[in-house]
């Protein structure tokens, strides 16, 4: 068994990356701007610092100026993609760089926020644009370590030692690398996740439709089979009425098995297990389950055995959209990786209903075996599919209240993906109405 890969509907893909709305980059700048202009004023004013003030403030009026073209050029519920946002953080790197310049370089305390638009784009950019960023403040901070005006300061003459000099540069260049990479993966797991549990939605949905479209087959089946039995008694009492050899009764003959062709199908459709939400087919005994979910999801080469290691009454469980895709999900991964036979084994007792699947294939590869069950994880890569298939049959198996446990037997050949519910969750009572559960998530 391997993982299924190509559940989720084409349209959904890996996550966007570098997407940002335009009033999100425009409210960080107004922020830097009014903390730069405050800092310079403090200083100046308060402190009485001797600062450049005119070169610091043109630098910080640059900044107003990219916002003003920003807001004349874009709306500010547009979006910026990932080249046009990594160059306006780069505007905001090298905007810093030259205050810091005129302002002491890195003796300069806030020389420390270097590390916001690095961060910023470790969270919204690909990784491409954050390594780029990261490099970008690596070289400013290393240029501004050498060339940068004095720190301003009461006493003339006041220098820190190189040694407290070398410190910062390393601390700077040291906490962008690690924030920049920990901010990116923290990021790239929840942009992961995000897109993956809407996958598994999607799927779901597409199950449920599927569900509600046999629930209203079944309701067919019982609504029209009244109608459809008076026209079939109306049509042999005329039969009675007509000589056979006329042409009146050689057309109701043929009405006649019309009808009949037409009860044959609602027949069918009224016994199909599939018919979702119709109370008969919906409430089955857990091995009856079982053996739907075989029939179909398995294929025609592949020998699927289905055994019951229980010898009490199975219980009864509701035909949820959950189960069967989740099960479904899993019974096809082991019908495609298996060499000869797929094997299910479910048994229960009086706390516990459990279900082993397994095949007689290769196995899960061992380096994914701990993760299997987080989104993206393939044993096929390069295949354009998005490794969805386990991701999805776990979230829907632990809505149900159930467990996934993996692990590979005959000394690594073959995969058995074992499933666990408590009794009390999974089981129906004979009087609980089909519409409650026992429980709400996973």
């Amino acid at each position: 068994m391997a993982l299924t890969d190509g559940i989720a509907p084409p349209e959904l893909t890996r996550p966007a990356m570098g997407q940002v709305r335009v009033r999100t980059l425009l409210a960080i700048r107004w922020l830097a701007i009014a903390g730069q202009v405050a800092a310079l004023l403090v200083v100046d004013v308060f402190l009485d610092f001797e600062l450049p003030m005119l070169p610091a403030m043109a630098a910080i009026a640059a900044s107003a100026v990219v916002n003003f073209w920003i807001i004349a050029r874009y709306r500010l519920n547009d979006w910026h993609h990932d080249r046009a946002a990594a160059i306006y953080l780069a505007f905001d790197i090298v905007q810093l760089a030259v205050l810091l310049y005129l302002t002491g370089g890195l003796d300069n305390p806030f020389a420390l926020l270097f590390l916001v638009p690095v961060t910023i784009s470790a969270t919204i950019l690909s990784l491409r644009s954050a390594v780029y960023l990261g490099l970008l403040a690596f070289i400013c901070v290393s240029l501004l370590a050498v060339f940068h005006l004095p720190l301003p300061w009461p006493e003339p003459g006041f220098r820190l030692p190189p040694l407290y000099d070398a410190a910062i540069w390393i601390s700077l260049v040291v906490g962008t690398t690690l924030l920049m990479f920990y901010a990116w993966r923290v990021a790239e797991e929840s942009r992961r996740m995000s897109d993956a549990l809407a996958a598994t939605q999607a799927t779901l949905s597409k199950e449920q439709e599927m569900s509600a479209l046999g629930g209203l087959a079944a309701a067919a089946a019982h609504e029209l089979g009244t109608p459809l039995g008076t026209i079939a008694l109306i049509t042999k009492e005329l039969l009675h009425d007509q000589p056979p050899d006329g042409e009146t009764h050689a057309d109701l003959e043929v009405l006649n098995g019309e009808v009949a062709r037409c009860r044959d199908i609602l027949a069918s459709l009224a016994r199909n297990p599939s018919a979702g939400t119709d109370p008969a087919v919906s409430r089955m005994a857990f091995d009856a389950l079982i053996s739907d979910a075989a029939d179909l999801y398995g294929d025609d080469e592949t020998e699927m055995r289905v055994t019951a290691k229980a010898t009490t009454v199975a219980p009864l469980v509701r035909r949820s959209p959950e189960i069967i895709q989740g099960l479904g999900n899993l019974i096809e991964n082991a019908a495609e990786f298996s060499a000869n036979r797929v094997d299910l084994e479910f048994t229960w007792d009086e706390t516990l209903v459990e279900l082993s699947i397994a095949d007689d294939g290769p196995g899960f590869p061992p380096n994914i075996l701990g993760i299997l069950g987080d989104p993206y994880i393939s044993t096929r890569p390069g295949s354009g599919r998005m490794g969805l298939g386990v991701f999805i049959s776990k979230t829907l198996l632990e809505r149900t209240g159930g467990s996934l446990h993996f692990f590979n037997h005959k000394q690594g050949q073959g995969a058995t993906v074992v499933i666990r519910w408590p009794r009390h969750i999974i089981e129906l009572t004979e009087d609980q109405p089909m519409g409650s559960t026992k429980h709400d998530g996973g």
